[in-house]
């Protein structure tokens, strides 16, 4: 028997299972391919999937990565070119903008702002200090020292890095686990 909500007797909605969360990290074009070289090299990523741009392939103008999907430990995420005349644009650009315009409509200029900001992410591992020193002869930037976290997400060591593309890496070390937990 199916179940009704109370106030507007309309059935329950199915329960939905999500398998996986990829981020997708936009990379001025044609840097996705420069920026997949780098965290392979800074992270040790593996590459698992490559789809290419079929304009541009069709088209025989420089090849743009639509979507390269790269593992880090046992986490994915997407690595795309962004192009000027892309259609593609970071969901949390348009949300800002309340979908007032076409996505073909946002000039080049607007594009560009939305590259490299507004995601921090973090790498947990027990060889911070290793991993900075990897990540920075890759070419990241060390944005501070490496310092002791007291927050949920980084409740051990914690060092703050840039890539070359404007993200906001945090390698930390496993949280402790708090003794009281309450749940």
């Amino acid at each position: 028997m199916a179940q009704e909500n109370q106030n507007g007797a309309s059935k329950a909605a199915a329960a939905v299972t999500f398998t996986a969360v990829k981020p997708q990290l936009f990379v001025e074009a044609p840097k996705a391919t420069d920026a997949v070289q780098f965290y392979k090299a800074a992270f040790g990523a593996e590459e698992v999937n490559r789809t290419m741009h079929p304009k541009r392939k069709a088209d025989q103008e420089l090849p743009l990565i639509l979507s390269a999907e790269v593992k880090i430990g046992s986490y994915s995420l997407l690595v795309s070119d962004l192009a000027d005349d892309s259609d593609a644009l970071p969901i949390f650009h348009i949300l800002s903008l309340g979908l007032a315009k076409p996505f073909g409509a946002y000039s080049a200029n607007t594009r560009a702002k939305t590259v490299g900001t507004g995601c921090t992410i973090c790498l947990e591992t027990d060889e911070v200090e290793a991993a900075v020193v990897k990540a920075v002869a890759a070419g990241a930037t060390n944005e501070c020292a490496t310092a002791d976290g007291e927050s949920a997400c980084c409740g051990g060591r914690v060092a703050k890095l840039k890539d070359p593309y404007g993200f906001v890496w945090l390698i930390c070390s496993p949280a402790k686990k708090p003794v009281d937990v309450v749940a």
